[in-house]
């Protein structure tokens, strides 16, 4: 990609310090150059699965941008001399960005979701936004798929012409996808929004903006999918936390031994 963007290594994945706008910029600009990559919206649980599984880190390390989607990132970045770097949430880079959309023109492609789902978040976003072209959408089975049905799906992403093609199933399965098919697709662009199919749709509740902006999301979703939802935040979060600050802690000894 001709634009550079900063990146930060957080735990052996190189973070890209964006804010929700920029992040749409830099969409637009590769659009209109005609190029082509993917975006991993990038949370602390994704983070955790690049820093356990090499093939996830190759993964999120081999996208375009992989963007600070939860506040603990953000300010990790922040820790790290990034003082520019804002949220880029998923649900609401799918919002800038269909706004966007519908003034340029870029064509949409909804991918993932239960069945019903993604037909449910195109109407729902032409709605939203009128003149907001929603070129197809598909929701893929959950089991593997045969070559044919492999081919099939790919087919018909690249019939539908789009600009963008929204992946919505989940971290790291999708970011894995997105590695695994992105040289077979024609779209510009394939961006990785995990569960935003299904709060844009509002089959699961958001946490209140102040929660979501103070770090806290994490509790409201905790507490609405217990079962789902307990390693993910009482396991991760933890080891999150101790494994940056070994990281901080080799940072700044390094900083002090150039001082001398």
């Amino acid at each position: 990609m001709a634009s550079e963007v900063r990146r930060i290594d957080l735990l052996g994945i190189r973070v890209s310090a964006l804010t929700l706008r920029s992040t749409a910029q830099e969409m637009a600009r590769v659009i209109a150059s005609g190029e082509r990559g993917y975006v991993a919206t990038c949370p602390v649980y994704t983070l955790m699965q690049g820093y356990y599984c090499p093939e996830v880190k190759a993964a999120l390390n081999g996208a375009w941008l992989v963007t600070p989607d939860g506040m603990p990132v953000v300010w990790a970045l922040r820790l790290f001399g990034a003082n520019e770097a804002g949220r880029v949430y998923g649900p609401d880079l799918l919002l800038a960005f269909s706004e966007l959309s519908a003034r340029k023109g870029y064509r949409q492609f909804y991918l993932g979701g239960a069945e019903g789902v993604a037909e449910a978040l195109g109407q729902a976003m032409s709605d939203r936004f009128p003149g907001l072209q929603v070129a197809g959408i598909c929701c893929p089975p959950f089991w593997e798929m045969s070559r044919d049905e492999e081919s099939k799906m790919l087919a018909a992403a690249n019939a539908a012409g789009a600009d963008v093609i929204w992946i919505g199933l989940g971290s790291p399965k999708q970011d894995l996808w997105m590695a695994r098919y992105r040289d077979r697709l024609n779209a510009p662009l394939l961006v990785g929004v995990g569960a935003a199919f299904d709060f844009l749709t509002g089959r699961v509740p958001h946490a209140p903006r102040w929660m979501q902006n103070s770090g806290l999301e994490w509790v409201f979703r905790l507490g609405a999918e217990p079962r789902r939802m307990w390693r993910r935040y009482l396991i991760y979060n933890p080891l999150f936390v101790w494994h940056l600050g070994k990281q901080w802690l080799l940072y700044r000894r390094a900083r002090g031994a150039r001082r001398i």
